[in-house]
């Protein structure tokens, strides 16, 4: 469980919240193992920022899982280079995560940044996560069917009698372009975050 703490931010003796976790103390003892004194603390922001990337993830594709075997089956009528229910369905899930990493990020790895308004930070965060979406959208969009064919060959090699409906192809195509997107991305925002958004701390 988390809790919402409180704590000082030095620059500017402002008080903030911050949500302090069962985690923490693994993390920073890990943090310091890796990065010694000087880069303790920066490890420990990568390491809960993946932690926050990760809950986001799971958001991600559980949100995509649902929309696919629901309302917006991954099956295009057409042979148009963009799949609308395809571009639909991971740009809600991406949306739903970048709420939750945002909340995460500015009370939990980023406590501390607080010389800009959460207004200004949501904003900066959004830029960085909306060019991340693009990529990550361009990418699923022109990889997805690549994938389903492989992975479709591949399990057929391994299960004779495997031959799934086109949709559930393009449900594992997606998932498995998903999870690459999500690990590039990953690194293009805490890169961007880190020294943009919250570029006012230590």
């Amino acid at each position: 469980m988390s809790q919402l703490a409180t704590g000082t931010a030095a620059e500017s003796g402002r008080r903030y919240h911050k949500i302090t976790t069962p985690f923490d103390g693994v993390i920073e003892v890990v943090a310091r193992r890796i990065g010694g004194g000087a880069k303790a603390k920066e490890i420990e922001r990568f390491i809960k920022f993946a932690f926050v990337g990760i809950l986001g993830f799971f958001i991600d594709s559980g949100t995509v899982i649902l929309l696919q075997n629901t309302a917006l089956p991954p099956v295009s009528e057409t042979d148009a280079p963009l799949d609308l229910n395809v571009a639909v369905a991971t740009s809600i899930a991406f949306i739903l995560a970048v709420c939750s990493n945002f909340v995460w990020n500015r009370l939990w790895t980023y406590p501390d940044s607080r010389s800009r308004t959460a207004r200004s930070q949501l904003t900066q965060f959004v830029i960085v996560s909306v060019l991340g979406w693009a990529i990550r959208t361009i990418w699923i969009d022109n990889s997805y069917r690549y994938f389903s064919a492989a992975a479709t060959t591949f399990i057929s090699s391994v299960i004779l009698d495997y031959q799934p409906a086109l949709v559930d192809e393009h449900k594992l195509g997606t998932m498995i372009a998903l999870l690459f997107g999500v690990i590039v991305v990953m690194f293009w925002n805490f890169l961007a975050n880190r020294y943009w958004t919250y570029n006012d701390v230590d």
